[in-house]
């Protein structure tokens, strides 16, 4: 029997009611979510547009090098960070298939690429972006066509005629017999 733990990379909850803060930490995968962890990795605002994430880059892909397991929603963040490219290369660059420089140089490509993209979107992309994924939206902002229009199309032509038959059908309906058994 060996003295390992399994490691989890992943999120514990703090802040107040309805106003979540996580921290991602490393935590032996026993533990419970917002309990005994190992070290803490970094924080992540959801409430903020976009997001704010801030990550103790060494320490995870030292973690991750060891072997610890990042959760999906972790797993999302750090790829979102370019941390799981970063741990891929590095991995390249141990097994040989590609050098040092190599790796630099696909990592300085891929920073300049998202700085490029983010600066593509601009801050009114970003705005746009922060209103779809709002979850607390009033109903006047989420729908796209007036009230009378939506309704309009919803209710068929011949709906006055089906709602005066639809009492008389039910109403004529002959019951079953109780003892007649197919």
């Amino acid at each position: 029997m060996s003295n390992h733990m399994a490691v989890k990379i992943r999120l514990t909850r703090r802040g107040r009611k309805k106003l979540a803060l996580y921290d991602i930490i490393a935590a032996d995968a026993r533990a419970a979510r917002d309990g005994r962890f190992i070290e803490k990795l970094g924080n992540y605002n959801p409430h903020t547009h976009p997001a704010t994430i801030v990550l103790k880059d060494e320490k995870i892909l030292q973690w991750l090098s060891h072997g610890a397991q990042p959760t999906y929603t972790v797993r999302k963040i750090l790829s979102s960070q370019g941390i799981l490219l970063r741990r891929h290369l590095q991995v390249g660059v141990h097994k040989g298939a590609i050098t040092q420089e190599e790796a630099a140089k696909r990592w300085e490509t891929w920073q300049q690429a998202r700085i490029a993209e983010s600066a593509k979107k601009g801050p009114k992309a970003n705005q746009e972006e922060g209103t779809q994924h709002m979850p607390h939206q009033s109903s006047g902002e989420q729908e796209k066509t007036p009230r009378s229009q939506t309704h309009a199309q919803e209710t068929p032509p011949s709906s006055s005629v089906s709602k005066e038959e639809e009492p008389l059908h039910d109403s004529t309906t002959p019951a079953s017999p109780a003892g007649s058994v197919n």
